[in-house]
């Protein structure tokens, strides 16, 4: 490159010197590199590039020609011009301007181009950021916050302090919350409904997805912890059940540990120390009815001639009852039994109906563990044994009658170890029959079971006396048991009376009842019902529990007493004494936790008369006094 042309590339005039504008063509090259670096296209990049080589050539070629002068200066040591003081060196100011306006003119081209670009991309960003505010926007109502956010951010990055991002976020922000609280709303709504259910897995995983994206919420804790309080209640309920189940099954001793390990984890749950003084009076009960047994069967052992011995039959009869666990008193009964005719079945006859046509006083019908066909009669004083009441049973379709019916003539039959049943439940308003129908005879039932009856479960009519020991009553459309009409007699030990869908044991129209040890729980009216007119009533150590009327309404009797009976849990209350059972003591009771008062009086029932007994922690009133029940049935 020739000195002129690199001088006129670079502004210099003939006499301008390079070495004084050294630091503005630097700035300038700096200037053009840049445009190099930064070009929008290839094409621009190549001649920006082109106008840098160019100004580094002019550059250098100057550089190299003030080199020369400097030398040629030092060899002939001329003296260097100083201009007059006040003298301004021309166009200094107008060379460097000259300077600048070459390198503009030099990158003229592309500098047209690059500005052009620049308003360009401009125009690009801000088409760019309306398309992602419309995404923004979308994805906003269709609530993907994650996305938006992306989308909002590359805004901000496009126009820092955008206030279309600003507006963005907060839109985010403000829809995160609300999501969240419909959220939480939802399903904490949903983990309650589920709770007051009971559906306690489902309560708890509506709550824990709660807290899985939100540790802190607490009304969705608050849950959890009434999610274990129902666990525990429930455990509890189970408990119990399960207790109650072991009582009804005799199991005393399993069922005082269930007790015992409530009371454990709470001292003051009182239907677990219920269950538990019931099991303890039971297992103390069953030691002395052991040892009664083991005394009978001593007295029966020793009066053993190999000859039918009445008494001694009797003896041991009692002591089988209670201990019918012991395996001497049960081989020395059927051995002195079997001093008598035994008539077996199957055996001997191929029906029941057919050992009992043919039985006389005294003799023994032995069924096997089979479910057997009635009706039938038992019309003489006959024992009749079954294999257990879980494995010898007798049914009949309910139209047809009752399964067992003992006659007039059957004073002193026995009968021991049978369940007594309808085929099918039936109550349409004809006449309902019983399991079993005590007409006129006499008649002892151990360890048997009457259930499923449309009528009674067991009837005792037309003067009938029965006793019953350590027997079922359960699930019948009338009473569980019942005596009816003068001189009708029973009594019931030891025995239990569950669901049936009136009283558990009812006595009127002049019957007298003997009821002692019972349990009547569930029964849809009362416990025990006793309007027995002038006929006595004694009614003793009964458990009256959770039925749906009274534990006990004693409206008539003209003599007896009733005493140590507990009424507990019963839905309308625990006792109710009527001003015609007057003449009965009434002493040593206990209502406790019924959902009624306590004793009711009727008017003209002096309390002076009722002060032994204790109400307690009942709903409303412990003790009701004058009362008028006039118009109850």
């Amino acid at each position: 490159m020739t000195l002129p042309d690199a001088r006129n590339i670079l502004g210099l005039g003939p006499d301008d010197d390079l070495r004084q504008h050294l630091a503005q063509y630097h700035a300038a090259r700096e200037r053009i590199a840049e445009m190099v670096r930064h070009a929008p296209n290839e094409q621009l990049a190549i001649r920006y590039q082109q106008s840098l080589v160019e100004f580094d050539q002019a550059l250098a070629a100057v550089r190299e020609h003030f080199e020369q002068l400097d030398a040629q200066a030092t060899i002939h040591h001329e003296p260097e011009e100083v201009p007059a003081e006040g003298k301004q060196e021309p166009c200094r100011k107008s060379q460097a301007w000259l300077v600048w306006l070459l390198v503009v003119l030099t990158v003229a081209g592309g500098g047209v181009l690059y500005h052009h670009h620049i308003r360009e991309n401009q125009r690009r960003i801000v088409e760019r950021i309306d398309s992602l505010n419309r995404q923004g926007q979308i994805l906003l109502e269709n609530r993907r916050w994650q996305e938006a956010t992306r989308v909002f951010g590359q805004i901000e990055k496009l126009e820092p302090c955008s206030e279309t991002a600003l507006r963005g976020q907060h839109a985010i922000v403000a829809g995160m919350q609300e999501e969240q609280k419909q959220f939480i709303g939802y399903w904490t709504g949903q983990a309650i409904a589920e709770l007051e259910s009971g559906r306690l897995d489902e309560a708890e995983a509506a709550a824990r997805r709660v807290l899985q994206n939100f540790p802190d919420e607490r009304e969705a804790a608050a849950i959890l912890v009434s999610v274990d309080k129902a666990r525990a209640g429930m455990t509890r309920i189970k408990a119990i059940a399960t207790a109650r189940r072991l009582l009804g099954g005799r199991e005393w001793e399993l069922a005082a540990n269930a007790a015992r390990k409530l009371l454990d984890a709470d001292p003051a749950d009182n239907e677990a120390a219920a269950i538990l003084a019931d099991a303890n009076a039971a297992i103390e009960k069953q030691r002395a009815d052991q040892a009664r047994a083991e005394e009978l069967f001593r007295l029966a052992s020793e009066r053993d001639q190999g000859v039918f011995d009445q008494q001694a039959l009797d003896w041991l009869r009692e002591a089988a009852t209670l201990a019918p666990a012991n395996p001497q008193i049960t081989a020395l009964l059927e051995k002195m039994a079997s001093y008598t005719r035994t008539l077996r079945v199957p055996g001997d006859f191929a029906t029941p109906a057919e050992a009992l046509e043919a039985a006389r006083d005294r003799d023994r019908i032995v069924l096997g563990e089979q479910t057997w066909k009635g009706p039938l009669v038992i019309n003489a004083a006959i024992e009749l044994q079954g294999a257990g009441s879980a494995a010898t049973i007798i049914e009949c379709p309910p139209m047809q009658g009752c399964p067992i019916t003992i006659g007039p003539d059957a004073k002193g039959a026995r009968i021991t170890g049978i369940t007594f049943r309808h085929e099918s439940f039936l109550a349409d308003g004809r006449e309902r029959f019983a399991a079993a129908l005590v007409r006129g005879g006499g008649a002892i039932f151990v360890d048997c079971h009457f259930m499923d009856a449309s009528g009674h479960g067991l009837a005792v009519i037309e003067s009938g006396e029965v006793i019953a020991h350590r027997c079922r009553f359960a699930q019948n459309g009338w009473n569980g048991a019942a005596a009816i009409g003068a001189g009708s007699y029973l009594e019931v030990r030891d025995s239990e009376s569950f669901n049936n869908f009136e009283h558990g044991i009812e006595s009127w129209e002049g019957g007298a009842v003997t009821l002692v040890n019972n349990r009547c729980e569930g029964n849809s009216r009362n416990g025990i019902h006793a309007d027995n007119g002038a006929a006595a009533a004694v009614i003793e150590g009964n458990q009256l529990i959770a039925n749906r009327e009274f534990g006990l309404v004693l409206g008539s009797a003209g003599s007896g007493k009733i005493s140590g009976n507990t009424a507990r849990e019963n839905l309308l209350g625990g006792f109710v004494i009527l001003h015609n059972a007057r003449a009965l003591a009434v002493t040593q009771n206990q209502a406790t936790l019924n959902r009624g008062p306590g004793i009711v009086l009727e008017k003209g029932l002096s309390t002076d008369a009722y002060g032994s007994n204790i109400s307690t922690r009942n709903t409303g009133s412990q003790v009701v006094i004058d009362a008028d029940l006039s118009t109850r049935e």
